[in-house]
């Protein structure tokens, strides 16, 4: 069980897309900062069976806030958006906040090397959720992310209640984009209570 030494201080937990461990991707980077500054952190580990459930997702963030004890910051990028999303519809756990970056967008197609439209919506992903998110939340938003429009995005934040934080043109946020450490993330957490 995760128990910080400061009970007033949250947990950050990481929410990982679908893709595998990115060693040079920003949540890592992330990571390893925040440990390093001894804050209070923990991964939703990836799936290594039924990568594609959003059902098997959904329940490993579940199972990994069982395991904090205390208040808790959610930090996601792409599908782990959506993940929570998901979760949230049904969950009664109380959240401090969370950082939602560059969600994708699950209900269009995905350019390739990507899960496929069928193979999401076969999974459970579609559609996305849009209901409003009973905790505080940060959108970050790219100008040209290649796995979602501009506008998409920001309606996804506008129907959760969360806040549109402008990025400009980062692409995915992710390292193909040139991202590798992004010291925003710990300034956006910082702005949520945690990190």
């Amino acid at each position: 069980m995760v128990s910080p030494e400061n009970k007033t201080q949250p947990t950050v937990l990481i929410v990982p897309g679908l893709r595998d461990h990115v060693p040079e991707h920003w949540q890592t980077f992330v990571q390893q900062e925040l440990e390093r500054d001894r804050v209070p952190v923990a991964c939703v580990p990836r799936r290594a069976d039924e990568k594609l459930s959003c059902r098997r997702w959904v329940e490993a963030l579940e199972q990994s806030l069982v395991a904090i004890d205390g208040p808790v910051v959610l930090c996601a990028h792409s599908a782990g958006v959506m993940i929570i999303a998901h979760w949230a519809r049904t969950a009664m756990r109380p959240i401090h906040g969370a950082l939602l970056a560059t969600p994708a967008d699950l209900e269009i197609p995905l350019p390739a090397g990507y899960p496929t439209f069928n193979a999401l919506r076969d999974n459970g992903w579609l559609p996305i959720p849009r209901e409003r998110l009973p905790f505080r939340s940060l959108v970050a938003a790219s100008d040209d992310d290649p796995l979602a429009r501009h506008d998409r995005v920001v309606g996804f934040a506008h129907a959760w209640g969360a806040q549109v934080i402008e990025l400009g043109r980062v692409g995915h946020l992710n390292p193909v984009a040139g991202y590798g450490p992004w010291p925003r993330a710990r300034e956006l957490l910082r702005e949520l209570g945690a990190g």
